[in-house]
C-alpha cells in the first residue's frame, strides 16, 4: 500500500513538473517570438490618425494608432510606407513616407510632413483632422539594414530627406551591441527648415562617440557655427568617413541635391558600392 502511494506521489510530481516545464517553454517562444507587423505589402490599410502636432507653420507630426497598444508596425529598419490620399482636386496621390518611429515603439507610428503650398499629398495631409483614417501599404524599399554591417555611415540629408537617415541612426545608437558610428551632414535653407533638430542635438548628445552631426544652410542666421551654401566636396571630406570597404554613404534629399552629392562622392573615390540612395 506504501509502495502504491509512493508511486502515485511520484506521477503526481513527474507531471507537475512537466506542467510548469511546458509552460516555462511556452512563456519563453511567447516572448522570443517577434510579434507580427501591422503593414500589407499588396493591399492598403487604414489606420487612425490619434495626435497632429504643428512644428511649424509647414511642419507637423502626425500619430497614428495601431490596433492595439502592444502592436507594432513591422517596417524594417531604413524602409519606408506608401501613404495614400487626395489632392486639392480630389485626385487619388500615393507617395512614400519613412516614419520616425520603431519597431521599439509600441502601439503606433508618427510621421513628420512637411507640407508645401502646391504639394498634391502635402494638401491631405494639411487637411488631415484627429480621427481621420490613412491609408498605408508597405514595407518598401531597398535598403535592408543589419547591425554591424559597416563600421561607419556617412549620411548627407536635405530638408525632408532627413527622416530615413533619422530612423537608421536611431536604430543603431538605441542598440547597445551596435559599434556602428554615424557622421550625418544635413542641409537645409533656413534654420527653421531643420526637421527633428531637438531630437538630432540630444542623440548627439547622449552619443558624442557615436553620432556626429554637421548642420549645414543656405541662409543662415546672423550667429551660426555650421556650415553655409551648399553641401561642398570639401565639407564632405571633413564630416563624413574617408572611402573604405567597411564604410557606406547614404544620401537622401531633392534631386539636384542627390545628383550633386553623387558627382561629390564620385570625385573623392567613393565608389558605387559605398554609396547608397534612398
Amino acid at each position: 500500500m506504501e509502495f502504491m502511494q509512493g508511486q502515485r506521489l511520484e506521477t503526481t510530481v513527474a507531471v507537475a513538473v512537466a506542467v510548469v516545464a511546458v509552460a516555462a517553454g511556452a512563456a519563453y517562444l511567447v516572448r522570443s517570438r517577434k510579434p507580427r507587423g501591422c503593414l500589407d505589402p499588396e493591399n492598403f490599410r487604414e489606420f487612425k490618425l490619434v495626435e497632429k502636432r504643428q512644428l511649424s507653420h509647414n511642419v507637423a507630426k502626425f500619430k497614428f494608432a495601431l490596433p492595439t497598444p502592444t502592436s507594432v508596425l513591422g517596417l524594417p529598419i531604413g524602409q519606408h510606407i506608401s501613404c495614400r490620399g487626395q489632392d486639392a482636386a480630389g485626385e487619388e496621390v500615393i507617395k512614400p513616407y519613412t516614419p520616425t518611429t520603431l519597431d521599439s515603439d509600441l502601439g503606433r507610428f508618427e510621421l513628420v510632413i512637411k507640407m508645401y503650398p502646391q504639394g498634391r499629398m502635402s494638401h491631405h495631409f494639411r487637411e488631415m483632422k484627429v480621427g481621420d483614417y490613412m491609408s498605408v501599404k508597405g514595407p518598401k524599399g531597398r535598403f535592408k539594414y543589419r547591425p554591424g554591417q559597416v563600421r561607419a555611415f556617412g549620411m548627407i540629408a536635405g530638408g525632408s530627406g532627413i527622416t530615413p537617415m533619422f530612423q537608421v541612426t536611431r536604430a543603431i545608437l538605441e542598440n547597445p551591441e551596435d559599434n556602428t558610428k554615424v557622421y550625418l551632414i544635413y542641409a537645409n535653407v533656413t534654420y527653421d527648415d531643420i526637421l527633428l533638430k531637438e531630437e538630432l542635438d540630444s542623440m548627439a548628445k547622449n552619443y558624442p562617440d557615436r553620432f556626429k552631426i554637421y548642420y549645414v544652410l543656405n541662409q543662415p542666421p546672423e550667429i551660426w557655427d555650421g556650415g553655409v551654401g551648399f553641401v561642398s566636396k570639401e565639407m564632405i571630406q571633413a564630416h563624413c568617413p574617408a572611402p573604405a570597404t567597411d564604410i557606406q554613404v547614404l544620401r537622401c534629399g531633392p534631386p539636384p541635391m542627390n545628383k550633386a552629392m553623387a558627382a561629390h562622392l564620385d570625385e573623392l573615390g567613393y565608389t558605387k558600392e559605398m554609396q547608397f540612395q534612398f
